[in-house]
């Protein structure tokens, strides 16, 4: 008889403080081994101190990870802060997603690139108001037989 595995969800509330995205970092490495998904690791802790890098440097607030099973094998990692505005070229104003090439000439700006080059897929969700916005994104590990 096969066996469900049942969805889970784990969402860490951060301060804006210089040594929330390693503890968070270090949240999500213990949450992924202990769900047996010890192999998405280097993907999924890119990502998101890719997305956890961005809030801390783009907001003034509180932040959160945010995790979550979304198919077996695969993880979704979603990044949570108080500002409402999605970053320029992670998706358009039509809702469709674009990738907006780097200035070759700046010290940043790479992160999205990344984000897509090692991400099954990734997104935005607006909150509305002042509930701020999620920049997701998911990492399915291999063979899933």
């Amino acid at each position: 008889m096969p066996t469900v595995t049942p969805s889970w969800a784990y969402t860490l509330q951060l301060p804006h403080d210089p040594r929330s995205p390693g503890i968070a970092r270090a949240t999500l490495r213990t949450v992924l081994d202990a769900r047996a998904l010890a192999e998405l690791t280097p993907t999924a802790e890119l990502v998101a101190a890719e997305l956890l890098a961005n809030a801390h440097r783009h907001t003034t607030g509180p932040y959160a990870l945010r995790l979550r099973s979304v198919a077996p094998g695969r993880v979704r990692v979603g990044v949570w802060d108080t500002d409402p505005r999605v970053p320029p070229g992670f998706v358009a104003a039509d809702g469709v997603s674009r990738v907006v090439p780097p200035d070759l000439g700046a010290e940043d700006g790479r992160g999205l690139q990344l984000l897509r080059a090692c991400a099954d897929s990734w997104g935005a969700a607006e909150l509305g108001g002042s509930g701020g916005k999620v920049l997701w994104a998911e990492c399915q590990g291999g063979d899933l037989s």
